[in-house]
């Protein structure tokens, strides 16, 4: 079939829904799943739901569980407070200060003076320090300081966004503060200012689960599809939601809309799957696990945000991606979407690492992984965008062959 044969037949079948598309990225964002954190309730519930929204289009479902071997996880919302000559300042978490992803954890609040690094004393001090450097925590460690603040900078939108996966606990509690207070704690450090704070910080194991859809089978030597996203986000936190709408609700939202409509016009023998993936905010461990059970070939392309086009669409392309990244190049000015270099780590990289032809593809919005993550955020024009720029790409790929 011809590539405007293929895109006639497609368009007689309908185009994109962009009610749909909305509809995924609301219900994904949506109080009952928590933000979605690989092995929560909240992240089981949704792939359960996926998995039904892809048996009704029509796709063979399979589910797929894997362990992940270490989450960071907040038993309670940390704490930071500032006293001194200005007075008693309470500090938001996530605005004003967060987590170190190398911190020992801190279950309850510590109170202790300020110090700096040139201090000669640190016992019991929080110390002002520019960065957790391995030489700063042995002597924060041996000479029983409460601590280290370390300087953090804000997004756009003026968050600290979350983290849930990190180098390994370091042997003493770390918040990062944001850049400017850190400066005037560093200037306050030798007028007998005192902070006390907690790091409720653990490490948790968890299973995740990935939900692949298989439209079609490819026939022996035929073009062969595997679309891809990440379902997971990284979890609401104790005492405020973070929807995870852009940060991949979108790209969700956009693959299966986009399979649906290739599983109804694409030419017999071409095979289509779309594997929906967990715990790539810990280290893509969910594209680890599947990659090797993906035939050698087989074209993989992978949406990681598509909430805000601004510019150009970011691309990654990793293996032997030649013919795909032809293939989208022309999709991009088919359907006039622009296409720029960039980099995108995501579960891409995973299936380029297994020697796949892969490209993976990104649309992002300030405050992604953060309460600012929000549907309404993600722009309907952009999810249209994002789904017939895939839709193309397969089209033309499949015309190829």
């Amino acid at each position: 079939m011809s590539t405007n044969a293929l895109r006639d037949h497609l368009a007689a079948r309908g185009d994109v829904s962009v009610a749909r598309l909305r509809s995924t990225v609301a219900r994904l964002s949506g109080n009952e799943f928590t933000g979605r954190r690989v092995g929560t309730a909240g992240g089981l519930a949704s792939g359960e739901w996926l998995a039904g929204q892809l048996r009704t289009a029509g796709a063979n479902v399979s589910v797929d569980h894997f362990e992940v071997a270490a989450v960071l996880e907040l038993s309670e919302t940390p704490v930071l407070e500032w006293s001194g000559h200005r007075g008693m300042r309470v500090l938001v978490h996530r605005r004003d200060f967060a987590e170190h992803l190398r911190s020992a954890s801190l279950p309850t609040v510590q109170t202790g003076l300020l110090g700096a690094m040139d201090d000669q004393d640190w016992n019991g001090r929080w110390i002002v320090a520019a960065t957790p450097q391995q030489r700063v925590l042995q002597r924060a460690w041996a000479e029983g300081a409460v601590g280290l603040l370390v300087p953090r900078g804000v997004d756009e939108a003026g968050w600290m966004p979350k983290m849930i996966a990190g180098p390994g606990a370091a042997s003493v509690p770390i918040l990062s503060v944001r850049t400017d207070l850190h400066l005037e704690m560093a200037a306050s450090s030798s007028r007998g200012d005192r902070a006390s704070g907690s790091v409720p910080l653990q490490t948790v194991a968890a299973t995740g689960t990935n939900i692949c859809g298989l439209y079609t089978k490819s026939r022996p030597g035929a073009v062969s599809v595997l679309l891809t996203a990440h379902r997971d986000g990284v979890g609401d936190d104790l005492d405020q939601r973070l929807p995870a709408a852009a940060d991949n609700a979108s790209g969700v939202a956009v693959m299966m809309e986009a399979a649906r409509l290739l599983a109804l016009a694409l030419p017999d023998g071409v095979g289509l799957a779309v594997a929906l993936l967990d715990a790539e905010e810990v280290g893509a461990w969910g594209s680890a696990h599947h990659a090797p059970q993906v035939s050698a070939g087989t074209y993989v392309i992978n949406v990681d945000g598509a909430a805000q086009l601004r510019e150009a669409v970011a691309v990654e392309a990793g293996g032997p991606a030649e013919p795909l990244l032809s293939a989208l190049d022309q999709a991009g000015r088919q359907v006039g979407v622009p296409l720029r270099a960039g980099p995108m780590p995501s579960d891409n990289r995973r299936y380029a690492a297994a020697g796949l032809p892969a490209i993976g593809i990104g649309m992002g919005m300030p405050g992604y992984q953060t309460p600012a993550e929000t549907p309404d955020r993600v722009e309907p024009a952009t999810l249209l965008a994002a789904t017939r720029l895939i839709v193309a790409t397969v089209q033309l790929l499949a015309a190829a062959a």
